[in-house]
């Protein structure tokens, strides 16, 4: 019986040497994909890819010298695609996620059979033709639309404040919609009370657990500290080194720009493999992210060109998600939370993105997504009081006492805080002061801790002892 070759594996071969114009040796060949094949292996494999005039080879063949080539490699992926067959007709429709004609062309391209699609790797133009506050995916009217929108009560009080004040909703929302995207299987209300309470849910696997939890600790390294908040390599490294902690094979891997190649499933698109130059390309894309002053067309870049680039070797998307939250929180902006996107219009977009450069279905989806979580969040936003100056000026001072009483297993007594005041503040002002830290420990709970760094369960074991003694002198 004659040998299975996954047609996979001949288009990764295939999309590896193509990045290279003039050819690759058998060595450097072995050394790319030698722990995924024997090197007789490879070279059957390379035979076949030569007999189906997909590789040229000069030299001879299987000699010291020999060099692969790929053969007529279009420069650029396409982009007319008014004669792809209209099979994807069948697809079904995303009643509730209006796309446009752009959009439906991109996924009628993205449903067809791998082997129609043609395989290609990375293409710098694609970067190079945007230029920051010059070059719009979201066109002027659609920004000004979003960000209609996206106003909140907040926005004239400190980078962040929304985004806290709503911080709560905003941990369940983003962690279980953007796990949900991934496959995760954690209903919403399993998502809340593994949030809120620790609990996980029955029947899970650990790894949906953890992508979850890793959820939590990444929003909550943004917006409780809003100095984290800002687009750069340093932010980005760590919502990965958040959102993947205890999901790579490879432990060294978590923060870190990858250092092999990596295949996209479902996908003939093949990344960058050169650690150096991926390294390179993602500080150009970061720098050119951060240079963007739109919220709204720096938040789509990102959702683009991170999972483009594929910077590390897995939870890219994830952190493309995160990040582009970044100028919302900033801008104190309605967050996007990306509930309720349907997962197989979101992976068309990204394939789109991908083997055609072309971002229109991508904008679809982002769009909708806005307008789904600006609705949901409106009744949050209409609930906030307007905010209280005083607690913002000594909101880190609040957050100090009230942990430092927490964790020194203390009594919550008006000497307790007045010896913890800082020097900074007006002795006019310490009644005030003291009252506001009294009204912050009345709401206290397991739940909300999370806001002065108070873990649920220190909070528990604080309560147990101390909670029913609030207020004394």
């Amino acid at each position: 019986m004659p040998r299975f070759t996954p047609p996979e594996t001949l288009d990764a071969i295939a999309a590896w040497i193509s990045q290279t114009p003039h050819g690759v040796g058998m060595a450097e060949l072995f050394h790319q994909f030698g722990d995924r094949m024997q090197r007789r292996t490879l070279q059957r494999r390379l035979a076949l890819l030569v007999q189906q005039n997909r590789l040229q080879v000069e030299g001879q063949e299987r000699g010291r010298g020999v060099r692969y080539r790929r053969v007529a490699a279009p420069s650029q992926p396409p982009t007319d695609l008014s004669d792809i067959p209209r099979a994807s007709a069948a697809l079904p429709a995303e009643a509730d996620l209006p796309t446009s004609v752009e959009g439906r062309e991109i996924r009628a391209y993205v449903a067809q059979p791998r082997h129609l699609r043609q395989p290609l790797g990375y293409r710098l133009a694609f970067l190079e033709a945007y230029h920051p506050n010059h070059t719009a995916y979201l066109p002027p009217p659609l920004r000004a639309q979003l960000h209609s929108l996206g106003r909140s009560p907040a926005a004239q009080t400190p980078a962040g404040t929304f985004a806290r004040d709503i911080l709560h909703r905003l941990l369940i929302d983003l962690s279980w919609a953007s796990s949900h995207l991934e496959g995760n299987t954690y209903s919403r209300l399993d998502t809340e009370r593994l949030i809120e309470h620790g609990q996980a849910a029955e029947g899970k696997d650990a790894l949906e657990t953890q992508m979850i939890l890793n959820h939590k600790q990444a929003i909550e390294y943004l917006v409780l500290q809003p100095e984290h908040a800002r687009v750069d390599t340093e932010t980005l490294v760590a919502l990965h080194a958040f959102l993947s902690d205890g999901l790579m094979a490879d432990p060294a891997a978590v923060g870190r720009i990858r250092r092999r190649a990596v295949e996209i499933g479902g996908s003939v698109y093949l990344p960058i493999a050169l650690p150096q130059r991926l390294e390179e390309l993602f500080g150009i894309v970061v720098h050119m992210a951060a240079d963007i002053v739109d919220p709204f067309e720096q938040a789509f870049f990102l959702m683009v060109h991170l999972p483009y680039l594929q910077p590390f070797e897995d939870v890219n998307k994830r952190v493309s998600r995160l990040a582009a939250n970044i100028p919302f929180i900033r801008h104190n902006l309605c967050p996007l939370s990306f509930i309720d996107v349907p997962q197989q219009a979101y992976v068309d977009a990204v394939l789109g993105v991908y083997e055609l450069n072309r971002v229109e279905l991508l904008r679809d989806v982002f769009v909708w997504a806005y307008e789904r979580s600006c609705q949901h969040y409106v009744a949050v936003k209409q609930q906030l009081v307007p905010p209280d100056l005083f607690r913002l000026r000594h909101r880190q001072a609040l957050a100090e006492v009230i942990a430092a009483v927490v964790r020194q297993d203390e009594a919550l007594t008006e000497s307790a805080i007045q010896r913890r005041i800082p020097s900074t503040l007006a002795p006019a002002d310490h009644a005030h002061f003291v009252q506001l830290v009294q009204a912050e420990f009345s709401a206290l709970h397991p739940g909300n801790a999370v806001r002065f760094g108070i873990r649920p369960l220190e909070l528990a074991g604080w309560l147990e002892r101390h909670g029913g003694n609030f207020c004394q002198k």
